[in-house]
């Protein structure tokens, strides 16, 4: 049952209309669940505005009545950043999905927060453009959710987080009041820059309801190999040749562990290994170019030849076809699923200096399979800008439940490597509720009270999204 004030419900109810809100339990549901399944909401109202000024409305209101509110886009996220419990409600900004401009002469996009990625990625593509932040969810997640979260994705090393696409917002602040910073300015040095403040904030802070985005020419060449090599030491090398020899072209540079490659080829249907001879590791290349004369495969093939003339490669296969450059892409994107076959998991999304990913992963395997003899190492991610996605499946004859109880245990392990080498906790997914403790334990003094300071000059009343990021 819910414990909202009647009154207050009312006052939602007639703010956005029959098609704004919802109390029906299936639909609730979907709301409380978590992608991963480790925590459970419990929100027993859902709103739904059409246009920033219902979003403003709201957000007065549950203000006056005290009630916290949690932002939630496409509800895709890895730490709990949505989730809200019986006392709160969900304001979810599907309503607001409209992109409101394409401006190919500027480069630019203006979207509503709640327009799911891919419709953006298709809207730009229409006008021969790109908007380049490209995830695992771009079906499902909304703008205003990548950019509450910072996200990354594969094309960070070409373009950088969703942070660094970003031109300009429009926020709904705490009392309900409008920032307009909605601006397709390149250069801007008028005082603080408020707008990072929101990005990566995770609705802390305010509601993100518009976006200016930046846009880059599509491509006209793309050229996309699977890559054997020895090991990540020979992988950096082998991006730091890739970039030389490219002229900079790389768009993606993944490092797939050679179990990683086997069980998604072994158990999604339809996939079939890229290379005859198996290998511990992998790596995928892809380059692109917006540049009409520009033959990507002769230079990816001439990069290919020098690196296993160097050594720092076995065996490559340069994709020949699209069916053949998505059969790789539906390997890397599918160890996520894959895992799932295997048994439990347990998942770091961490980051340190590109140099120290070998060390990372040497000491981390190392220190895994000290504490559960046993395990099975599935590392994979973005080498090219130092993030890994530092997964373990568990042992074959360990019990699962057995196994997941070992997540925090195991989570000190990574989580100190990772900060004795200088990295992050928090690549790319957040801190939410799941890194809640993590964060405070691992980030500095002057740090965590600057977060602090922060959001109790913005939100002195924690009505937004309590409990994420700061406590």
């Amino acid at each position: 049952m819910h414990i909202l004030p009647a009154s207050a419900i009312k006052e939602l109810q007639d703010a956005l209309g029959p098609k704004g809100w919802s109390m029906e339990a299936d639909i609730l549901a979907t709301h409380n669940a978590e992608a991963r399944g480790k925590f459970a909401g419990d929100a027993g109202m859902v709103l739904y505005p059409a246009n920033t000024d219902e979003v403003a409305k709201c957000v007065a209101i549950c203000a006056t009545h005290g009630i916290a509110i949690v932002p939630q886009g496409g509800n895709t996220g890895r730490c709990g950043g949505a989730v809200a419990n019986a006392a709160e409600v969900i304001l979810n900004l599907k309503r607001m999905n409209r992109i409101i401009d394409i401006d190919a002469r500027d480069f630019t996009a203006t979207v509503e927060a709640g327009a799911i990625l891919q419709t953006l990625q298709e809207a730009a593509l229409d006008r021969d453009l790109i908007f380049p932040l490209s995830l695992g969810s771009e079906g499902t997640c909304q703008i205003g959710g990548n950019l509450a979260t910072n996200a990354g994705g594969l094309n960070v090393i070409r373009y950088g987080n969703t942070r660094d696409l970003v031109l300009g917002l429009e926020v709904v602040l705490p009392d309900g009041s409008v920032w307009n910073g909605l601006s397709k300015l390149r250069k801007d040095n008028t005082g603080y820059d408020l707008r990072d403040l929101f990005i990566g904030a995770e609705g802390t802070l305010g509601i993100i309801t518009k976006a200016s985005l930046k846009l880059f020419p599509k491509p006209r060449h793309v050229a996309t190999a699977w890559v054997a090599v020895p090991g990540p030491n020979a992988a950096l090398d082998l991006l730091a040749l890739a970039r030389r020899e490219s002229g900079d072209a790389i768009a993606a540079f993944e490092l797939i562990c050679g179990f990683a490659h086997d069980m998604t080829v072994a158990h999604l249907p339809g996939l079939s290994a890229p290379l005859a001879a198996p290998s511990d590791w992998y790596v995928m290349i892809e380059l692109t170019s917006s540049r009409p004369k520009d033959d990507l495969n002769e230079v990816l093939s001439d990069l290919l030849e020098a690196a296993l003339e160097a050594g720092l490669a076995s065996d490559a296969a340069l994709a020949q076809s699209e069916a053949q450059r998505a059969n790789l892409w539906a390997i890397r994107e599918g160890i996520p699923e894959a895992q799932g076959f295997e048994g439990g998991s347990i998942k770091h999304d961490v980051s340190v200096p590109v140099s120290r990913v070998p060390e990372l992963l040497v000491r981390g395997m190392a220190a895994a399979g000290d504490l559960i003899p046993g395990i099975r190492p599935c590392p994979f991610g973005h080498v090219g800008d130092g993030n890994i996605h530092f997964n373990f499946t568990q042992p074959v004859e360990m019990e699962k439940q057995a196994f997941l109880d070992c997540w925090e245990t195991l989570n000190r392990l990574i989580h100190d490597i990772v900060a004795d080498l200088g990295g992050s906790i928090s690549a790319e997914h957040g801190i939410g509720k799941l890194k809640l403790d993590e964060l405070a334990r691992y980030a500095s003094p002057e740090k965590m009270k600057l977060l602090r300071v922060i959001k109790d000059a913005i939100d002195p009343d924690g009505m937004l999204n309590p409990g994420k990021i700061v406590k």
